[in-house]
C-alpha cells in the first residue's frame, strides 16, 4: 500500500494520482469556479451584454474595470495564505472558501435579476470571488501531491480553466442566449437572418444561463467541502517538513 501524505504521493504514477478522489474532488471544484463566467464572462458576451442592457462602451469598460478590481483584491488571499498559520487556515479556509463561492453565487443571481447598479456590484463580487480561489490552485496542487509530477499536474490544472470555460460559457450559455432571442423574434413575428447575429433585448436574455452558473458554482462550493474534509488530517500535520529535508541534504 501506498504510504499516506506528500511523500506517499510522490511515489504514486500519474495515473493513480489522477484517477484518485482528491484530485477530482480538486480538478471539479476550480473547473466549476473557473467555467462560471468569471474570467470570460466580459470578454465573450461583452457585446451581447452591452445590447440586452442598453449599455454603450463606456459603461461596458467601467464594468470590466470593476470586474479586474475585485480580482486583483481577491489576489490578497495568497498572501494571507502564505503569512497564517495551517492550523488556523484549515479552520478558516473551509469557511471562506464556502463563503467566497456562495459569494459569486450571489453575483450571478444579481445578474439574473438584475436591479438599479446590481451589474456593477456583481462585477466586483466575480471578479473578487476568481481572484480569492484561482491563485491557490497551483499551491495547492504541490502541497498535495508533492513535486515530482507538479508540471504535469499543473497544466493538468490549467485544463480547468479553458474547459470549464467552454462548456459553461460557449455551450450552455450561448445556447441558452440564442434559445431567447429566437423565442423573442417568434413573439414579433420576424425570421432569424442568415445573415444578422441573434440579438436578446431584455432582463431575460441572460436569466436562466446565470442561474446555470450560480448552481454550477454552488456545486463547485459543496465540493470544495469535500476536498476539505478529505484533506483534513493532512493539513493537520507539518506538511513542509519534506522540504526542510531536502533543503538539509543540499
Amino acid at each position: 500500500m501506498a504510504r499516506r501524505g506528500l511523500k506517499g504521493n510522490e511515489l504514486l504514477p500519474f495515473t493513480v494520482q489522477f484517477l484518485r478522489g482528491r484530485w477530482f474532488a480538486l480538478f471539479a471544484s476550480f473547473l466549476i469556479m473557473a467555467g462560471a463566467g468569471a474570467s470570460y464572462l466580459f470578454g465573450t458576451y461583452s457585446k451581447q451584454i452591452k445590447e440586452t442592457l442598453g449599455y454603450d462602451q463606456t459603461t461596458l469598460n467601467l464594468l470590466g474595470f470593476f470586474k479586474d478590481l475585485g480580482g486583483n483584491i481577491g489576489l490578497l488571499s495568497g498572501l494571507i495564505a502564505e503569512v497564517t498559520p495551517t492550523w488556523f487556515v484549515l479552520l478558516l479556509g473551509a469557511l471562506l472558501n464556502f463563503g467566497v463561492l456562495l459569494l459569486a453565487c450571489i453575483g450571478y443571481l444579481m445578474i439574473a435579476f438584475p436591479f438599479t447598479g446590481s451589474v456593477y456590484i456583481a462585477s466586483i463580487i466575480i471578479g473578487f470571488s476568481f481572484g480569492a480561489q484561482f491563485p491557490l490552485q497551483y499551491a495547492i496542487i504541490s502541497e498535495l501531491f508533492g513535486l515530482k509530477h507538479y508540471s504535469t499536474l499543473f497544466n493538468c490544472g490549467q485544463l480547468s480553466s479553458p474547459l470549464g470555460s467552454y462548456i459553461l460559457n460557449v455551450k450552455i450559455t450561448g445556447m441558452l442566449y440564442d434559445r431567447e432571442a429566437l423565442k423573442d423574434l417568434a413573439k414579433e413575428g420576424l425570421e432569424r437572418s442568415p445573415v444578422k447575429e441573434l440579438t436578446c433585448i431584455g432582463s431575460h436574455c441572460f436569466r436562466l444561463p446565470f442561474l446555470v452558473l450560480a448552481g454550477a458554482t454552488f456545486f463547485g462550493a459543496l465540493v470544495s467541502l469535500i476536498l476539505v474534509a478529505r484533506t483534513r488530517k493532512f493539513y493537520k500535520g507539518d506538511i513542509y517538513k519534506k522540504f526542510r529535508e531536502d533543503a538539509e541534504t543540499l
